[in-house]
């Protein structure tokens, strides 16, 4: 027969002797597992005699209460010891200076963009895209500029050398291709703004060589100027977030929209700064108008069946009116005090639900 006390006092060691929850299990089940020692001693009870079973049956269940106590105190010490170990590990030091911020932040350009994005996205609008890189057809031809017009020449537009077939490619001068490259990919009802860069031969407070423009562009049946009208005065109240903001359309020429029109917004340029909803003075924002008959001809559409609004955005110069810039060189001088007066956080985006700017 198995001496009890010397099996119960070496299982007992090695229990208080296990390093780990893994070691522990290991005891556990060498002592009390299926083909444990205990639970051997357990199954050989059934081939002893009535006395004998009387005499070791408490010994071992016993031995086997006991040493299963053992073994969930030693767990709960094994436990506690993790525990606190990784608290350790995690402490934080709060006395510590905090880290440097990061310095940072989203150009005024990206935002106002962002922002006249999500006011579009609010009536409708899908996003157009087309090359920065274009070819005289889609910037001038289908866009109906006449042959000798002078937008064509040099000192308002960057051409590329010609290529071997002759043709001078050049960077476009205003967003309108993407209209055309929608019109001619997608059939109508048409309903899309076109943001991006554009470049013209020109540099004051109001006119940079590169700048920013969003096209805009509906196609449908029976569409009249008024839509474009209250169209862009809803966009110009809800980009402001004022009722305050006066505008004034005033007659104009543009050889892709019949009739055209120019749209201003009153401002006060005194004092070093542009102020929206106040003052005498007034800033042209945008162009638009009905798009010409030419045009949607080019793209394959029926005139008489389709009318077409389309209007040309400023995005520049709607971020000097809304924050106060006053001159618009300094939004592409790459001067890092500049950006971080009037540059903006990384981790809201504009959005009609919890505000714009």
């Amino acid at each position: 027969m198995t001496d009890l006390a010397t099996l119960e006092s070496d299982l007992a060691a090695q229990i208080a002797g296990a390093a780990d929850a893994a070691a522990l299990d290991a005891v556990r089940v060498a002592a009390l597992g299926k083909t444990g020692t205990v639970s051997n001693l357990l199954k050989s009870l059934g081939g002893m005699s009535p006395d004998e079973r009387r005499e070791q049956g408490p010994l071992i269940n016993g031995l086997r209460d006991r040493l299963t106590a053992l073994i969930a105190a030693r767990k709960a010490e094994l436990d506690s010891d993790a525990l606190d170990a990784q608290l350790a590990a995690e402490r934080v030091d709060l006395s510590l200076p905090a880290p440097p911020r990061r310095k940072g932040s989203v150009h005024p350009t990206l935002q106002v963009m962002d922002e006249m994005t999500a006011i579009f996205a609010e009536m409708g609008f899908a996003v157009g895209e087309g090359p920065d890189i274009e070819d005289d057809y889609h910037n001038f031809t289908a866009l109906n500029f006449p042959p000798r017009h002078p937008a064509r020449e040099m000192h308002d537009t960057f051409f590329f050398n010609p290529g071997e077939d002759g043709e001078r490619k050049l960077l476009r001068t205003h967003t309108s291709p993407i209209q055309i490259r929608t019109m001619t990919s997608q059939a109508p009802p048409i309903r899309i703004i076109g943001p991006g860069r554009t470049y013209r031969c020109d540099s004051d407070r109001t006119h940079t060589p590169m700048f920013h423009q969003m096209e805009g562009l509906v196609v449908d049946r029976g569409i009249h100027m008024g839509h474009l009208k209250w169209t862009l005065d809803a966009f110009i109240r809800r980009f402001f977030e004022t009722e305050a903001v006066v505008t004034r359309f005033r007659p104009h020429h543009f050889p892709f929209t019949e009739p055209s029109c120019e749209m201003d917004v009153q401002c006060d340029r005194s004092g070093g700064s542009v102020k929206i909803g106040e003052g005498s003075d007034w800033l042209e924002i945008l162009g638009g108008g009905m798009v010409h008959p030419n045009i949607l001809r080019n793209c394959g559409l029926d005139p008489d069946e389709w009318q077409a609004f389309a209007f040309g955005l400023g995005i520049d110069r709607l971020g000097m009116l809304k924050y106060g810039m006053p001159d618009l060189r300094d939004m592409f001088s790459a001067d890092v005090r500049w950006l971080a007066h009037y540059g903006f956080g990384g981790f809201a985006a504009p959005n009609p639900a919890s505000g714009l700017s």
